[in-house]
This record gives structure tokens, C-alpha cells and sequence, in this order.
């Protein structure tokens, strides 16, 4: 079996948590709410994000290539829809990593219950999205 990734997919996956967390977080939607929960203070004077964008980008490109080739692994061993595989993929993983991870550490952190849904829902929006640019854009000799 080859591992065959679409790195053009890749990059848009990569991309697309960005726009993913931009309207997530803004204040309008659910910003406002994740600071007070998180106990974020996003007004603090000499703040910058640009540390926290930069590794936001690079984690983010890690776990695009992570489902990328989960999903062709998963393909090759029980092919159909390289589309479904993609968003069935990435719904496993985010389960069984992203959410359980989640939901221990802030468990074990004393978080609000709410917070951590509200995190993992974000999560859940942000690999579907990944798992659907990954899906319709599979690597070539794949279909």
C-alpha cells in the first residue's frame, strides 16, 4: 500500500481551521462566552497571538496530514467512499483522542463542564471541515 497524500488538501485543511476558529471564537458567536468560561481576559494590554497563531499552524498541518493518511489507511483496508471514509476517519479520532483527551485533562483541572463541550464541539466542527476538504479532494490514483 502506498500513502498517498494530497498535500493541496493538506494545505486547505490546514487553512480551513483557522477560518474554523476565527468564526468560533469571535465575540458574536461563541468568543465571549469561551473567555469568561476559560477565565481569559482579551483585552490584556501587550497580548499578541502571533506565537499562538504560528503554533496553531503548525499543529493544525500535523493533524491534517494525520487524518490524510489515517483516511487512505482506513480506504485501502475497506474502500468505499473516499469522501465517507475521510468523515468517518476523522469523527473516530477526534472522538477517541481529541474529546476523551479533553474531557480528562479538564476533569481532572476542575473545568467547567461547559467549557469542555464548548472546546470539543469546536474540535468535532474543525476535523469534520478537515475531513470533508481531505474527502472530496482525495490523493491521485486513490479513485
Amino acid at each position: 500500500m502506498e500513502l498517498a497524500i494530497n498535500y493541496w488538501a493538506v494545505i486547505l485543511a490546514t487553512l480551513s481551521t483557522m477560518v474554523v476558529g476565527s468564526i468560533w471564537y469571535t465575540p458574536k458567536v461563541f468568543g465571549t462566552r469561551w473567555a469568561k468560561l476559560a477565565k481569559v481576559d482579551m483585552n490584556r494590554p501587550g497580548s499578541s497571538a502571533t506565537l499562538a497563531i504560528i503554533v496553531t499552524v503548525v499543529v493544525s498541518f500535523v493533524s491534517a496530514w494525520v487524518l490524510a493518511a489515517a483516511t487512505v489507511v482506513v480506504w485501502h483496508a475497506f474502500g468505499g467512499s473516499f469522501l465517507l471514509t475521510a468523515v468517518g476517519t476523522g469523527a473516530v479520532l477526534w472522538a477517541g483522542f481529541t474529546a476523551a483527551r479533553f474531557i480528562t485533562h479538564d476533569a481532572f483541572e476542575g473545568r467547567p463542564t461547559s467549557l469542555t463541550v464548548l472546546n470539543i464541539a469546536h474540535e468535532l466542527v474543525t476535523v469534520l471541515v478537515m475531513a470533508l476538504i481531505i474527502g472530496v479532494w482525495p490523493p491521485a490514483g486513490t479513485i
